[in-house]
């Protein structure tokens, strides 16, 4: 969707003003756009006049972008944003506005409008956008704003809302090119021609006599081939194609591999019965990124609306009570081995343990996942990669540990440590504990991320506050019972 505006904002810099190094993201483009959008509207808002204030946001509206605008006005109250959805120029505007705002954004607006203007937005709206939109409205008001909506676009809706969320029938849109296979080329571009409110996807899909998928053309072809051209002549095979029911996991596989700039979704019957566009799968990835973010941070927060306060604190305290249970877990260890002659000197290097520990396994974590989403781990290679993250882990165990050994009896030798130890008692029990504990990171590291999976869990989890804070328990202990052991072996030669 598009602006109702030609016009472009490019922030003016001053005079010998530097202009940003390329790649700050605090310093982008779109960036630099938003805190303009917002220093004019925090102005308009606060000036003393009514009219002065209306006249501002008018021109701010007409000015720019409305997807900018629905993005910049996310860190204003909501009722800021009601004022600035109101003085959008046009139906056209406001659509697109809706579209890339937020969820408390939509509900605001919703709020605030008669069923009338709702349906004005869905009539205008593709399919697919509509349902995405009416998710923000009550089940009661959605029924409403069905009686007031044209018949066809009512069933277009809820054919897409009866699949469920997060699969190819609900991302696809069903409205789409699609002919049989002896219409020509002059009879597809003149129907194209006369229906300007289709998204075009670049594709054409070709149907048999019972309406089956049989293939595309490219849309290349209706330029360059005489309009007498039946499609059968032109068609080329679609390789790839998804039912209703597919996630989005392996919609989002199946586009970043093959590169496709659309994606028929077919039924039982190999009838064709929706179209995932490229855009959508980038709004979906976005999306799902945003998800994978806050699950790695530990937090159920909206990473791109700007929450109160108090609502962020309660989306991250659950995840935080993890993490302190898991501290007091690790506090009892040391209550259990305090009163050990061969304790004395273990706390000191507890922060050594953890933090080679818990970086080992944030990597292998972190490799798997990435291998999973990009689709190289199946069932016939796991055995074989976890096989090569413990190989991985055992080698950066030996080699740190010879080296965390070395140093802490380099340290222990030259009297920098106040111990009464041996250092190299010291040195061998700081390297076996490293060498454990990296090994027990790995494998936690590595199993977490498949066992979520299997579990039906985001892995993104296992690089989470959960899976960190066991991690830290889990080492702390290898490396204290390692360390007992070290030490009654040492007492007994």
């Amino acid at each position: 969707m598009t602006g109702s505006s030609n016009t472009e904002f490019i922030p003016a810099l001053a005079p010998h003003e530097d202009v940003a190094v390329a790649g700050n993201i605090l310093d982008s483009h779109t960036s630099q756009i938003d805190d303009a959008i917002l220093e004019k509207f925090e102005k308009a808002i606060h000036k003393q006049t009514a009219l002065f204030q209306h006249t501002d946001v008018m021109k701010m509206a007409v000015e720019h972008d409305p997807i900018d605008l629905a993005r910049a006005s996310t860190r204003v109250p909501l009722s800021a944003r009601l004022i600035l959805y109101r003085n959008l120029p046009d139906i056209e505007a406001k659509i697109a506005f809706v579209i890339n705002t937020t969820s408390p954004t939509r509900v605001a607006i919703f709020r605030s409008i008669p069923d009338e203007e709702i349906r004005d937005l869905m009539e205008h709206m593709p399919p697919d956008d509509a349902v995405s939109v009416l998710d923000d409205l009550p089940f009661r008001r959605v029924k409403r704003v069905f009686e007031l909506l044209d018949e066809h676009k009512a069933r277009r809706i809820a054919a897409l809302q009866q699949h469920r969320r997060d699969t190819a029938g609900r991302l696809m849109t069903n409205e789409f090119f699609a002919f049989h296979q002896e219409q020509t080329v002059g009879q597809v571009a003149q129907f194209i021609h006369d229906h300007p409110g289709v998204e075009f996807t670049h594709l054409i899909f070709v149907l048999g006599d019972s309406m089956e998928l049989l293939g595309f053309v490219p849309d290349r072809n209706l330029i360059v081939n005489p309009q007498h051209t039946p499609l059968r002549t032109l068609m080329r095979p679609v390789v790839h194609r998804v039912r209703a029911d597919t996630p989005r996991d392996e919609i989002v596989e199946l586009f970043e591999r093959y590169r496709l700039a659309a994606l028929p979704v077919v039924d039982h019957a190999d009838r064709l019965i929706g179209v995932i566009t490229h855009t959508d799968v980038i709004e979906m990835m976005e999306e799902m990124a945003d998800e994978t973010i806050a699950n790695i941070g530990g937090t159920a927060e909206r990473i791109t609306e700007d929450e109160p306060t108090w609502r962020r604190f309660i989306s991250r305290v659950p995840w935080l009570i993890v993490t302190l249970f898991a501290g007091l877990l690790t506090a009892t260890g040391f209550s259990i081995f305090y009163d050990q002659p061969w304790f004395l000197a273990v706390p000191f290097f507890v922060p050594l343990i953890t933090g080679m520990s818990g970086n080992v396994g944030i990597q292998c974590s972190t490799v798997l996942i990435r291998s999973m989403a990009t689709g190289e781990v199946s069932s016939g290679t796991v055995r074989a990669i976890v096989l090569r993250e413990l190989r991985i882990g055992a080698v950066i165990g030996v080699s740190f540990g010879i080296m965390c050994g070395l140093a802490a009896y380099g340290i222990n030798l030259e009297g920098l440590f106040q111990s009464s130890f041996d250092p190299l008692l010291v040195g061998t029990i700081v390297s076996a504990g490293v060498l454990g504990a990296c090994f027990v990171a790995t494998a936690l590291g590595t199993l977490s991320p498949l066992l979520f999976s299997k579990w039906g869990i985001d892995p993104a989890i296992a690089s989470g506050p959960i899976v960190t804070a066991c991690n830290d328990v889990l080492s702390t202990y290898m490396y204290f019972f390692v360390a007992w052991f070290v030490a009654m072996a040492y007492s007994s030669l």
